[in-house]
């Protein structure tokens, strides 16, 4: 019988997702995919609009962010969305960003009020200005 701890360590690997990952699929293909399919037109245009002066961030926000951090199988899209909206509102300084996110999250199937939800528990581990913030950035996207 395993003890408790060995139980916790033993993760089971993930499920691939074959939507996500294919057989020859290289980084920036799944990562066009999935940023594509999360941010649409807003996360493309950023990554355009880094092309003149940062190119390279440009292919590392496609690259690593979308193709091997977004497109992992180990969580759904709603997930990952709701976690990214948390952390940008923790950050308390990524407004353009949070904006990005959270209409993805409404992209991917999350509803508005759960969108509020990981808002307003951030302010637990942020603090009032951070959710704050959150929140008036969410009332703007939920507004358009």
């Amino acid at each position: 019988m395993k003890s408790r701890t060995e139980r916790l360590l033993d993760v089971p690997e993930p499920v691939a997702r074959p939507e996500l990952v294919s057989h020859g699929d290289d980084r920036r293909s799944r990562g066009l995919r999935a940023l594509g399919e999360i941010t649409g037109a807003d996360g493309e245009s950023v990554v355009e609009r880094l092309r003149d002066i940062a190119p390279d961030l440009a292919d590392w926000i496609v690259d690593f962010s979308y193709g091997d951090v977004m497109a992992r199988p180990g969580l759904d899209r709603r997930t990952r969305q709701l976690a990214t909206v948390a952390a940008l509102t923790a950050l308390g300084h990524a407004q353009p960003q949070l904006r990005v996110h959270i209409r993805g999250a409404l992209n991917v199937g999350c509803s508005a009020q759960e969108i509020v939800e990981v808002i307003m528990q951030m302010t637990v581990y942020a603090g009032f200005p951070a959710a704050l913030n959150g929140l008036a950035v969410a009332r703007e996207v939920f507004a358009e």
